[in-house]
């Protein structure tokens, strides 16, 4: 006897007609997002009618909301959100303020009255949290100025709908005190507050500790998903979202060690549940009302993404951040948001809109959805156009410190967590260097701290002659902006050709792009990543500490430009064992106990057996070019030398001591 699950017909629709949908979308280059949203149209009531179980679905996509704002809130930390709380609080409320102010005023001049009016408004100022950041994610942008702005914004948005649901009834004229739920609403929030935090630093890790020592993967994941819909169904239980609650229950697990773990276990169940998130959303569409209703629908359709573009620009632009970069923020922030359409509901059971107002706005609203990975797609492009074609007046200031006398420096773009480290290092190595950073709040932070930091966009000609890259030695690149590097790149090097560029990068993918602008090097951070594994591997094996260096060097000498030569299809020779070699320069330091120590050039036989060119060294802070058979080494020196990569790698041991893990002479080496 067979028992059947009503809504198991309803799912493998759902799932049979996305495979297809999406198919035929990357076939024809289209987005996922768009590909989801089409087959809730083809399978929804006002389509083909093909699914049913309405409400289930709209369950499970509110599900996908949860674990994506669970995995965005990992992905973050407490730190990271403490960094934010001007773009989250200061940005977030001028961009929902602003927005509600102007799209109210055209609806009041037309007759609609004043609670119905605002009540567009914040229709109008949510946007979608769950496609901005999933698309914002997957194109590395979330670490970028725009990616910053944006994800403060939404934090903001997504803790707004709460009091905008509790004013829905003074906005309709029905209900109770308004005021006296917004009140009982912070009480509960401020407690709810303060559980969280006991948790996260008394409960919370005792029991990961607990589970993690079962070693039962299953139980861990249970755990994990246990507390994400625990504190999420709790910030619900005092009227706040539940989006809310998995957001900080993510934050409460960022601080946890076992976090990456958790994140691994998560991220299918987003994946799919976030899928049919945008299913449902689409199935809420009736395609012959917009047929209909096109020219209204498209008018209404361009009229809010300017508008709200335009406005979210504005608010960015209050931040301090330059006017490009506020203006890209404002297009990933352009369109209508998921919570939108719970409010819209709710304003609907209120009579704040008509059936053929709701109609409008769902037409409207999917439809700015649908451009959005579009636009954010074309955010590099836009970025790069706007730098070139807005007016001086209203593009980045340069820096007020003008380092006119500042010569054979260093520059770093960007003061993220490798640029604090390469400060530190060039401090410490007594290198001169300046700082270009896009964050007003990073550059008073640590100016006040003593750094060399200036305010301004390192991709604009004028920023880079106050800081005299002309005379610069590195340029080193360390933001996470791809548009924004190559155009950075390319302008320094428009300055000064010598320069000598060093760029991090996410992608293998990167590097040829970066290396056409002018870069001498850039460092891949997945290439690094897995240069890390196999050093950790080695030495837990035991292997010797200066065969994992020699190693080392070996990959990366011979691994970045295999990765170029492969790229270019170029026909390099390279040996049966596969180690292609290549000339290259580099500086070893001679310490004490060196093979080379106490010998005079002549008498180190460096060049005639080694091949080994020393092309310059320097001692006590000067350059010595060229230095002859009669120069005598000592320890201390940094001798410039010049070889194949592969015998450079062999011989370094010659200018190491024997507590470096060198031999005692060239035969060892």
């Amino acid at each position: 006897m067979s028992v059947e699950i009503p809504i198991l017909s309803d799912v493998v629709m759902i799932f049979g007609l996305s495979s297809a949908v999406i198919i035929a979308s990357h076939r024809f280059k289209i987005p996922p997002v768009i590909g989801f949203l089409l087959t809730g149209v083809l399978a929804g009531p006002f389509g083909l009618g093909l699914v049913g179980a309405k409400h289930e679905v709209e369950i499970f996509a509110e599900i996908g909301v949860i674990l994506l704002l669970f995995v965005i809130g990992m992905e973050l930390s407490l730190d990271e959100l403490q960094r934010l709380r001007k773009p989250v609080f200061i940005g977030g409320a001028a961009q929902v303020l602003l927005t509600v102010a102007v799209f109210e005023l055209p609806f009041m001049v037309f007759g609609v009255g004043l609670g119905k009016a605002v009540f567009i408004g914040f229709l109008a100022a949510l946007s979608s949290t769950a496609i901005v950041l999933k698309l914002l994610a997957e194109k590395a942008q979330l670490g970028a100025p725009h990616g910053r702005i944006s994800l403060g914004m939404l934090i903001f948005q997504d803790v707004a709908v709460v009091p905008m649901m509790l004013l829905v009834p003074l906005l309709a004229g029905v209900g109770g005190n308004p005021w006296v739920s917004l009140g009982e609403m912070g009480l509960k929030a401020a407690l709810v507050g303060v559980v969280l935090l006991v948790a996260a630093r008394k409960f919370i890790p005792r029991v990961l500790e607990a589970v993690i020592r079962t070693r039962s993967r299953e139980l861990f994941l249970m755990t994990t998903l246990g507390l994400c819909f625990a504190i999420a169904l709790l910030t619900s239980s005092v009227g706040l979202s539940l989006s809310l609650g998995a957001f900080l229950a993510g934050l409460i697990m960022s601080e946890s060690e076992y976090s990456h773990s958790a994140l691994e276990g998560v991220l299918p169940f987003r994946d799919v549940f976030t899928s049919v998130f945008f299913v449902s959303i689409g199935m809420l569409l009736d395609p012959a009302f917009v047929v209909m209703h096109l020219p209204q629908v498209l008018g209404l359709t361009v009229a809010i993404l300017v508008l709200k573009a335009a406005l979210a620009a504005v608010a960015g632009r209050l931040l301090g951040y330059p006017w490009h970069v506020a203006i890209l923020g404002g297009l990933c922030l352009c369109q209508i948001g998921e919570f939108s359409f719970v409010l819209a509901g709710v304003g609907m059971g209120s009579n704040l809109l008509t059936d053929t107002e709701y109609q409008y706005f769902l037409a409207v609203a999917i439809m700015t959805m649908a451009v959005t990975p579009f636009l954010i797609a074309a955010v590099p492009a836009i970025s790069e156009r706007l730098v070139r074609l807005m007016p001086p007046g209203l593009k980045a200031a340069p820096p007020r410190e003008a380092e006119a006398e500042m010569s054979d420096h260093l520059v770093i773009a960007g003061f993220g967590l490798g640029g604090h480290h390469l400060a530190r290092a060039a401090k410490a190595a007594g290198i001169r260097y300046v700082i270009l950073e896009m964050n007003p709040d990073t550059v008073r932070r640590e100016r006040a701290k003593g750094e060399p930091i200036l305010y301004g966009d390192a991709s604009q000609a004028a920023v880079l002659e106050h800081i005299n890259v002309a005379k610069a030695r590195i340029l080193a690149v360390v933001i996470s902006d791809p548009a924004a590097i190559g155009r950075i790149v390319a302008t320094a090097k428009a300055h000064n050709p010598a320069l000598h560029i060093v760029v991090r990068t996410r992608f293998v993918a990167e590097i040829e792009p970066l290396m056409q602008l002018g870069a001498e090097e850039v460092v891949a951070e997945e290439y690094e990543t897995s240069v890390e594994m196999f050093i950790r591997v080695l030495s837990t094996y035991l292997v010797p500490k200066a065969d994992i260096e020699r190693f080392v060097r070996e990959i990366r000498a011979e691994g970045y430009g295999m990765l170029r030569r492969s790229m270019l299809n170029t026909a390099d020779a390279c040996s049966m064992g596969g180690a292609c070699s290549s000339f290259g320069a580099t500086v070893l330091a001679v310490t004490p106990g060196a093979f080379v120590e106490g010998k005079s050039l002549g008498q180190s036989h460096l060049r005639k057996e080694h091949g080994l060119t020393v092309v310059a060294v320097q001692r006590d802070g000067k350059t010595f070019l060229n230095p002859g058979a009669e120069w005598m080494f000592e320890a201390g020196d940094r001798a410039h030398v010049f070889g194949e990569q592969n015998v450079i790698s062999d011989k370094a041991v010659l200018f190491l001591g024997h507590g470096d893990g060198a031999g005692t002479g060239p035969e060892e080496a």
